[in-house]
């Protein structure tokens, strides 16, 4: 966990066994492999009252082609309640989304950019939604900008090597991003 704790934290795969050869002898390859084995738990929020669900999606390059990512924070616990991966962004999608939040977590307030594909997959869904207030924007932007900080360089370390790809490899590293950041917030508070 410390080695992926070092990853996650900005160091490189070569930097983070460098700093873990200090308490234990891994190389980079080790971590690497720690990070295709981790075992990917549902992401789950233990909070017992979730106030609202602040959504955004961006636009994230993975091998030779783009896929859009979504992404839900509690605000105030700032952590990722959902993400998911699809390669469209649509009012369908957004309502596919939206649903399997409300499956997991119940019906609440959606806050969101005013991208014109959220209050039509709201209204279908019965949901209340508004544009992000200036602290929303301001969460859900640092948290998107900290994912794709941190997915720059995927590809250098995660190729995508199969024909058709069905992106699971990356759906996997994303969950294993938010049970890293859901856990960082959790030893914080």
């Amino acid at each position: 966990y410390y080695g992926l704790h070092l990853y996650f934290s900005g160091l490189s795969l070569r930097k983070a066994s460098e700093r873990l050869s200090q308490l234990y002898k891994r190389n980079h390859v080790s971590i690497w492999n720690w990070i295709q084995k981790y075992h990917v738990r549902r992401i789950s929020s233990k909070r017992k009252r979730i106030s609202e669900y602040i959504v955004d999606e961006t636009l994230l390059k993975v091998g030779s082609e783009y896929v859009w990512l979504w992404v839900t924070l509690e605000p105030e616990s700032r952590q990722i309640l959902s993400l998911s991966i699809s390669k469209e962004r649509n009012m369908f999608v957004a309502e596919r989304y939206l649903s399997g939040l409300v499956k997991v977590h119940g019906k609440h307030p959606v806050s969101t950019d005013g991208g014109t594909w959220y209050p039509m997959a709201c209204q279908f869904l019965k949901l209340d939604h508004h544009i992000h207030s200036s602290l929303e924007k301001s969460l859900i932007e640092r948290t998107m900008q900290y994912i794709k900080d941190r997915t720059e360089s995927f590809d250098d370390y995660f190729p995508c090597r199969a024909k058709n790809c069905k992106l699971k490899h990356v759906r996997n590293w994303l969950n294993l991003f938010v049970d890293y950041h859901n856990k960082e917030l959790k030893s914080v508070n």
